[in-house]
């Protein structure tokens, strides 16, 4: 059994155990959460279930890992024989959940 949800402005395909990184999530280490945005669920039973958009009714449970920063990139930006240039970096927030149920 598996599903696709969608969270952060992404879209995971998930199930029972997966661990996966997620765009930052308001909660705490160790809390659960619940993704209600689902978008196709995938049952042994009932077969394939495309929700429009979401399907009615399911969820996924997710338990919170950790919080944490993803490596550092660097945004570096010239002009050729301008005498221009900025380097920045940046570290992207993220959010490790692991699938503990899904609820269709």
């Amino acid at each position: 059994m598996y599903a696709v949800v969608a969270t952060g402005g992404k879209q995971y395909k998930v199930s029972e155990g997966d661990v996966i990184y997620v765009e930052r999530l308001e909660a705490e280490v160790d809390s659960t959460v619940e993704l209600d945005r689902v978008l196709m669920v995938s049952k042994d039973d009932a077969g394939l279930v495309i929700g429009k958009p979401v399907v009615e009714g399911a969820k996924v449970d997710a338990k919170v890992l950790a919080q944490g920063k993803s490596k550092k990139i660097i945004v570096f930006k010239y002009k050729a024989k301008k005498d221009y240039r900025r380097k920045q970096g940046h570290r992207q927030p993220y959010t490790k959940l692991q699938i503990e149920k899904i609820n269709a």
